[in-house]
């Protein structure tokens, strides 16, 4: 007797990625809120007749439902569930950044319901206009999603000690990231590094029951040096374990600033 389809239906998700499968379907990488990353096909997606197509876009909150019990499932419905416009410019290209972090790094089906949480968010951030201090406000808001992508998947080590000794942090000593070492004091010459008291302040916001929002706080307060430094420090440890030099996403806001 052959077994029920596995069925999901309802399902809080986000488009990461799509490539042509065939002339008239897709293949969707989806970031959902509790299956995780997950592969669907879009059968049938590129149609001009196709209700997929005004609704199957990066960076918009959706409802999927799905059906399938191998490596790539059927998508079978997708409702737009509104809240914010898509964001342009260069939030735009901020978001094409965290969903290549999100490619990267994330496994599939390995559910994680609080960076999904973390990542409406930021998402929500980014296609709000803030004026005057919007580039300000979306920095912090990248630096909060990438420290809680980094916790999530077990990347980030303790920001209360040394990862090698597990020895305290000392408030007034400076320390740095090293991907292969952890949390480690800094050596001469590493303009980069944090003191202890920043690194331990930054482990008390992920630490909060709403980490996001609390971390991005945090980190809109730092000042513009430390802010800096911050953003250093999570550059190269997330470069090492997407194993780039630089991301793509990253290259392409580089280029567009330089012209």
């Amino acid at each position: 007797m052959k077994a029920a389809t596995h069925r999901v239906a309802h399902e809080p998700a986000y488009v990461l990625h799509r490539y042509d499968w065939s002339e008239s379907s897709l293949i969707l990488e989806v970031f959902t809120r509790h299956h995780g990353r997950i592969a669907l096909v879009a059968k049938g997606a590129k149609r001009p007749s196709s209700n997929f197509r005004p609704v199957l876009l990066p960076l918009q909150p959706l409802q999927l439902n799905f059906s399938g019990d191998t490596e790539i499932r059927t998508l079978k419905g997708a409702e737009w569930m509104g809240g914010h416009v898509m964001p342009t410019g260069e939030s735009l290209l901020s978001g094409y950044y965290v969903n290549e972090l999100m490619m990267r790094l994330l496994a599939r089906d390995d559910a994680h319901e609080a960076l999904f949480d973390a990542y409406a968010a930021v998402v929500q951030v980014l296609a709000t206009n803030h004026g005057d201090a919007q580039a300000a406000t979306q920095s912090s808001a990248l630096r909060a999603f990438e420290l809680l992508l980094l916790r999530e998947i077990g990347l980030l080590p303790s920001l209360e000690v040394q990862t090698s000794t597990l020895a305290p942090l000392d408030p007034d000593a400076r320390y740095s990231l090293a991907p292969e070492a952890g949390l480690r004091e800094a050596e001469a010459g590493e303009l980069a590094a944090l003191r202890g008291v920043e690194w331990l302040a930054l482990q008390r916001t992920l630490d909060d029951r709403a980490p996001f929002s609390a971390t991005v706080h945090h980190v809109a307060g730092m000042e513009a040096g430390l802010g800096a430094a911050l953003r250093t420090q999570l550059r190269m440890l997330l470069n090492y374990h997407c194993g780039v030099t630089t991301l793509r996403t990253r290259q392409m806001i580089r280029d567009l600033q330089g012209l």
